[in-house]
């Protein structure tokens, strides 16, 4: 390129030197009218070859060194032709809305699900999965997500009210007969408490003690002495036992109307608990009270740190492989039979990229002006004369062969008239 734009220099000055030889050669051949004519000829090209020369050589710098008002324009203008060029490219080759029309031809979803397709069994895809994944689980901010957590569980918990929830839980241990079950589950445990040894021995015990400090006269103290002195400590905790095993059989019996007296009493109760505004207000005022003493952070902080350990083993483990490939190739069967979904996918897509033109579009004409900014003057001369300076030499040659041309003319029609 630079050879080029050198040749097209010689041949552009090799010209003007030819009219200038041409025209001095020509002069003393003025009395002969082919001399006439030649000479005017050749003068007119010495003047349209100096006047192009000029010309040209004023679009990049000052001819011959001598800064003559309106030359040099390409460096005296950078500013003006910057702000051109980068009107030029932002608002008529890359608008916005040129690019958001070439992207809005683009079907992105399907070239994405035909990419996905050819490759959702190769290596890389799995990989590169497994690496999204665990870097957006790692990427997490434990504590923050624990404040977040922590303040929405307390604003829930304050806002809970107790009477519905107290009336709910009621209402759903009568309909699952949890009343019962629980009824008989104590019964279990007080059979199993009365059937120890120890236990027996301690009621009798007991038992003993309060005949003997029975406060009672007369008749009464008469008859308990005399029942004291046929019965011990053991014996006495045996009557116990067998009285408390026999009453829990009974209990146990569905047609027991002792067992019925009992649960309906205790439903009874259950019900009128929960409209009970002293145990309300008590429940409400003792959970406030908690929830203001709860410090959840650690606690909430160790469960997602657990969760998120959990996760990246899981990832990294086998059973995520075996279970990728089967739901990648739903995906990608339920994607390309549900035109909706892929139609709100592109639409998505678009947005995001218009989005991003939007916010970015300027950024194009930053990069171009920066990247004229890094070129001096002398570079940027240097550089449109190398991709424009053969054609301007050429107006240099044009202006040389067509001031010679038209000097003929005007010279003819001077010696005709």
């Amino acid at each position: 390129m630079v050879k080029n734009k050198r040749n097209s220099r010689y041949l552009a000055g090799f010209f003007l030197i030819v009219m200038a030889l041409g025209f001095f050669i020509t002069m003393p051949f003025q009395n002969n009218i082919i001399g006439r004519l030649l000479q005017g000829a050749f003068e007119a090209g010495v003047v349209g070859g100096l006047a192009d020369w000029f010309a040209v050589t004023a679009l990049f710098r000052h001819p011959l060194g001598i800064p003559i008002p309106h030359t040099a324009l390409l460096p005296n203008n950078r500013q003006r032709m910057t702000d051109g060029i980068i009107n030029l490219v932002e608002n008529n080759w890359l608008s916005k809305e040129s690019i958001q029309s070439k992207v809005a031809q683009v079907r992105i979803t399907e070239k994405l699900l035909e990419e996905l397709e050819k490759n959702v069994h190769s290596k890389w895809v799995s990989k590169g999965i497994k690496t999204i994944s665990k870097r957006m689980i790692t990427q997490i901010n434990v504590m923050q997500l624990a404040d977040v957590l922590e303040r929405e569980v307390k604003a829930k918990a304050y806002a809970m009210d107790v009477k519905v929830l107290l009336g709910t839980v009621i209402d759903k241990s009568l309909a699952g007969q949890y009343d019962e079950k629980a009824f008989d589950y104590l019964l279990v445990e007080v059979e199993k408490w009365i059937s120890k040894q120890s236990t027996i021995e301690k009621l009798g015990s007991l038992a003993v003690q309060l005949i003997d400090n029975a406060d009672v006269d007369g008749f009464v103290k008469f008859a308990i002495k005399s029942f004291r002195n046929l019965i011990n400590e053991e014996k006495l905790g045996n009557i116990i036992f067998k009285l408390v095993t026999k009453g829990i059989d009974d209990l146990r019996n569905s047609d027991s109307k002792n067992r019925e007296v009992l649960l309906t009493k205790a439903r009874a109760f259950l019900e009128e608990l929960k409209e009970n505004e002293k145990v309300i207000s008590e429940i409400n005022q003792w959970k406030n009270s908690f929830l203001d003493k709860w410090d959840a952070h650690k606690q909430i902080v160790t469960i997602l740190e657990d969760m998120q350990e959990k996760l990246i083993s899981f990832i990294e483990s086998d059973k995520f492989d075996a279970m990728l490939l089967p739901f990648l190739t739903r995906l990608l069967e339920e994607l390309k039979e549900d035109q909706e979904k892929r139609s709100k996918i592109e639409e998505w897509i678009h947005r995001q990229i218009m989005d991003l033109v939007e916010k970015n579009h300027t950024k194009i004409g930053n990069l171009v002006r920066e990247n004229l900014d890094k070129l001096d003057n002398k570079k940027l001369v240097e550089l449109v004369e190398t991709n424009v300076g053969k054609d301007l030499q050429w107006i240099r040659v044009n202006g040389a062969v067509c001031g010679f041309i038209i000097g003929l003319v005007l010279t003819i029609v001077k010696v005709l008239i």
